[in-house]
């Protein structure tokens, strides 16, 4: 099994700036692409930023040149820089790993998630 941790989350005004970080932990092989999410009140879970073991990313057009997602392989970490945040950036942010386990069991696996909101 995986685990994963997020922290980071919190309350910041619009205009401020928020860094998730995500620790992968448990019996992993390796780690494919890595991921965060958001799910706010009302709407579907969507993807926010993705990172591949070689470091290619993908971003929302939401968020793209404000967010930043970068990833330690060593360490089965993944961060989510966030910048000039606003209001609609408000959600649940949860992370997620593709990811092979010592026994060779392919999965996804999610965090537990961790509250962003963006308010005056």
């Amino acid at each position: 099994q995986v685990q994963l941790v997020e922290s980071g989350g919190g309350l910041v005004q619009p205009g401020g700036s928020l860094r998730l970080s995500c620790a992968a932990s448990g019996s992993i092989f390796t780690i494919y692409i890595m991921a965060w999410y958001r799910q706010a009140p009302g709407k579907q879970r969507e993807l926010v930023a993705a990172i591949t073991s070689g470091r290619d990313t993908n971003y929302a057009d939401s968020v793209k040149g404000r967010f930043t997602i970068s990833r330690d392989n060593a360490k089965n970490m993944v961060y989510l820089q966030m910048n000039s945040l606003v209001p609609e950036d408000t959600a649940v942010y949860y992370c997620n790993a593709d990811a092979a386990t010592a026994k060779g069991r392919r999965a996804d696996y999610w965090g537990q998630g961790t509250q962003v909101t963006v308010s005056s």
